[in-house]
């Protein structure tokens, strides 16, 4: 047992530590007396906000502030200890005076009295005295050893509305157990301030926050304004999806579940677009002013909710236009797309013919196209699913007979109607159809199961149809694919049985139309799968808890952060307006595609049940697809089933690159796997995407634990990919290929002319079935929608950051990291120069020959507009 040391023992030893302290406190400031002091100039580079910030009332008191040299009080911290006192270096201050501005970019000064031993600075404080926001690019300093650059790229608001300094780390990175002493609490307290735990006000965020939360998607929908616009919770039990950044608005008076849309989207400010980005895309946001632009345009259409009448109509859009109102409003600022012709007796909307269905360079008054039919043929039908706008659906057939997984009960007769006889005799006697399987000849776009229980829910909306549908392809020896059949089926309903039928390529001219028809189905289903799943789900929604939980769990400082955040840019800015005006209640998608209104709810079960973090890797991907198998022997270490498969040929190069530039990173900052381990921030962001982010889903057994180099690598290689190559791949040829929309229908509108029609029905299709198919088609004000949303999309912004264009200034700083990125981008050069030479292989049929798009969608560079190629870092658009 231990004696309770006296009271007056302890009064002595208190007094003792007193003196003790106050000794060495005395001591320090002696020692700190006879330093001598140096004079370090620093110089910031920044930037003013809007056009209209810069003309607002506060701005010449700012300009007062300029002039008394008390624009940015700016602090510099010590990254040593002082050995003396072994305590924290005290930070040494001066106020920054504007010297230079020029349009919105501004430099200032400041001269810091530093002590020679102030060592090496590790971060810096900034506090901005201005009654305005400021973007701070930079600080240099001019020290005795050399200069020392600290990027910033952020946002400080006024002192009047947030008092704290910001606090800047320097380029050098850092894991947790290597921080320099006198950084740690910086480093702690910056991560709380991203977590909002630091915050002090309650409820909405205000603008100039910097707080990263998860909500759910309860934002979609607009009951407040309309109950016809009420749309479930997306995420949670009933409906599982990724989590969304937190707004902190209230909830709907009428529906609790649902929150407010009043105003602006809240994302932490660091990840709005810059102001070029923004100045591209006409003022705030171009989204957000689509319901505005549509309108106009559906003014100028004589009949919106029509079918066009001929075809003739349709390329009238390219080459003639048609008249709008003089007062355009916003239509004159949307990019490229639309040419206000000012010469013209009125103005006129005319869209400039799809890059993609017309490589060559011609006037953009003149609709010469490279082949203007193309879209009508089989082999390009076929040739879109591995060289299109969306090569993530095909996959192999391994079973036969196809059969549905669904309750027969419930949907059907679960045995496709696509038989062996059927097969054989398309593909010509060329082999059975055990042959065809045993030597992976068979290859399907299945929407069967995931639209099924859709489709008479989506048949009770206006003016839209939908059924399931499975498309079976042959592979041909030259490694193109051939279209054997389409199947549509309905399901039964209480009133009427299972209706299916199964098409296929016509020797008469019914059936060739009922084909046509057919496709336009199939094609449409796949256009939509396209934009909810391969984009919005697999990109955008996913991507964006990656996000979250980084700037929530990794400092600034940490190089996994420093890696990742390039593929980070703006893609929580772009998810937001997404859901301000593209996947909300209403919005274009639930306008213009079959889905409607069940649009999200698709998304939701595709989640649901296909999404694996485990398989958004391209290798993995192809191997869960039976595109590739594992083949050490092989390029890649996979073989393709389809050799001539542009989207993969190209993705893995690309793959492979980014897996290389990851692999020296990693194995750079983590020689040893123990220090994965115990990274605290690397195992905190890991665990709070699958538990929080995707929590929905974080008792799946797939999820990767981060244990060594190699689990490392993978999970930020998966990520890396799925921002750049993945999305680059179904975005960037949107215009191209949705832009002349009879090559990718959004929807359909009418029902096939052979279930159970009328006699006026059978009358029209016999006599004109060109009719029939316009019909089928969207109307003019979906059509038109569509092309104006595209074209947007598809557009490369002025300020895009391309893979391996530059280089991160932390990657620069270090010259083993630095090294490394060098032959990162050597690669990707070799990579242009590859699909290049592919491109001009008439070989490879699917990506080259008389009249076919060259593929292109996976070049790393581009300049801006719509070009069809570049690969940029992040989900940016």
């Amino acid at each position: 047992m231990f004696c309770k040391a006296s009271p007056s023992l302890q009064t002595l030893r208190t007094a003792h530590s007193t003196v003790s302290q106050s000794n060495i406190a005395q001591k320090g400031k002696l020692l700190k007396g006879k330093v001598k002091k140096i004079q370090v100039k620093g110089f910031i580079t920044a930037e003013e906000g809007t056009l209209l910030e810069s003309l607002s009332w506060s701005r010449p008191l700012d300009v007062i502030t300029d002039i008394h040299g008390g624009s940015l009080l700016v602090e510099l911290i010590s990254a040593e200890t002082d050995t003396r006192t072994l305590m924290e270096k005290g930070p040494v201050e001066d106020y920054a005076q504007r010297v230079w501005f020029e349009f919105r970019d501004e430099k200032y000064k400041c001269v810091f009295d530093m002590p020679e031993d102030f060592g090496t600075v590790g971060a810096i404080r900034v506090q901005n005295q201005h009654r305005r926001e400021i973007f701070i690019k930079e600080m240099e300093l001019e020290l005795p050893s050399g200069s020392v650059t600290f990027t910033c790229n952020s946002w400080v608001a006024p002192k009047s509305v947030d008092p704290k300094k910001r606090i800047f780390f320097s380029n050098k990175s850092y894991l947790p157990s290597t921080t320099p002493e006198p950084l740690k609490n910086l480093r702690k307290e910056e991560l709380e301030t991203l977590q909002g735990n630091n915050r002090e006000r309650v409820g909405e965020f205000a603008k100039y926050e910097r707080v990263y939360d998860y909500d759910v998607y309860n934002d979609v929908g607009d009951p407040e304004k309309d109950e016809k616009l009420a749309r479930p919770v997306m995420g949670g039990l009933s409906h599982p999806y990724p989590r969304r950044c937190k707004t902190g608005r209230k909830p709907c008076d009428k529906d609790p579940s649902s929150e407010k849309r009043k105003g602006e989207f809240y994302v932490p400010r660091d990840e709005e677009f810059s102001t070029t980005k923004d100045t591209a895309f006409t003022g705030k946001a171009v989204l957000a002013a689509l319901p505005s632009v549509f309108p106009q345009i559906e003014a100028a259409l004589l009949d919106p909710n029509l079918p066009f009448p001929h075809f003739k109509s349709i390329e009238d859009l390219f080459e003639v236009g048609i008249d709008i109102p003089k007062k355009a409003g916003l239509l004159p600022m949307i990019p490229k797309l639309i040419k206000v012709v000012a010469e013209a007796p009125n103005n006129l909307l005319q869209f400039d013919p799809p890059i993609l269905l017309n490589s060559t360079n011609f006037p953009a008054s003149s609709l010469v196209l490279q082949d203007r039919f193309s879209w009508i043929r089989d082999d390009e039908f076929a040739r879109q699913t591995l060289a299109g706008l969306n090569p993530y659906s095909i996959q192999l057939v391994t079973e036969w007979p196809l059969k549905s997984n669904l309750d027969p009960a419930v949907y059907g007769d679960p045995e496709s109607l696509i038989t062996w006889d059927i097969v054989e005799r398309e593909i010509r006697g060329v082999m059975s159809v055990d042959e065809a399987l045993k030597n992976k000849r068979l290859f399907m776009l299945d929407y069967h199961d995931l639209l099924l229980p859709y489709v008479n829910k989506v048949r009770e909306l206006a003016d839209t149809t939908l059924y399931a549908s499975r498309t079976l392809f042959f592979l041909s020896d030259d490694s193109t694919l051939r279209p054997v059949a389409i199947e549509l089926t309905r399901p039964p309903d209480v009133n009427r049985p299972q209706w299916r039928q199964v098409f296929t390529p016509g020797y008469d001219a019914t059936s060739c139309w009922l084909w046509k028809l057919a496709k336009t189905h199939a094609v449409a289903h796949d256009a939509g799968y396209h934009q909810l799943i391969s984009h919005w789900l697999r990109t955008h929604c996913c991507m964006e808890p990656y996000i979250i939980a980084a700037n929530r769990q990794l400092c600034a400082m940490h190089p996994i952060y420093r890696l990742l955040h390039p593929h980070f840019r703006y893609t929580m800015e772009i998810n937001a307006r997404a859901r301000q005006s593209l996947v909300n209640a209403g919005g274009i998608i639930e306008t213009c595609f079959w889905p409607g209104k069940y649009s999200l709810q698709l998304s939701s079960d595709v989640y649901a049940k296909l999404w694996r973090f485990d398989r958004e890797g391209l290798p993995a991907d192809l191997i869960s697809r039976g595109l590739a198998v594992e083949d050490e022997t092989a390029e890649h270490g996979l073989r393709l089933t389809i050799p001539d498969y542009p989207f993969a040929n190209d993705g893995l190069m690309l793959w492979d690159a980014l897996k290389e530039w990851i692999t020296e990173y990693v194995k750079h900052y983590y020689p040893d796997e123990v220090l994965i381990m115990l990274d605290e921030e690397l195992q905190g962001w890991w665990s709070e995407v699958r538990n929080i982010g995707h929590g929905d889903k974080k008792d799946e057994p797939w999820w990767p634990v981060l244990r060594t180099q190699d689990d490392l690598i993978g999970v930020v290689t998966t990520i890396a990919w799925v921002a750049s190559g993945h999305h680059a791949a179904v975005n960037f040829g949107q215009y191209g290929y949705g832009g002349y929309f009879p090559n990718r229908p959004t929807t359909t509108r009418i029902r096939m002319p052979v279930e159970e029609p009328t006699d006026e029905e059978l009358k029209e299709f016999y006599e004109e079935p060109e009719k029939v198919l316009l019909k089928t088609f969207p109307s003019q004000k979906q059509a038109t929608q569509v092309m104006v949303t595209l074209d947007l999309l598809s557009t490369h912004s002025p300020d895009e950051e391309y893979l391996g264009e530059e280089p991160e200034s932390s990657w620069a700083n270090d010259p083993v990291i630095f090294a490394a990125y060098k032959r990162f981008k050597a690669r990707l050069q070799h990579l242009e120069e590859v699909i290049d030479e592919r491109n001009v292989n008439v070989s490879l049929k699917n990506r080259a020959g008389a009249g076919v798009v060259k593929y292109e969608l996976l070049k790393p560079l581009s300049k801006p507009g719509v070009t069809g190629m570049g690969v940029p870092y992040s989900v940016s658009i």
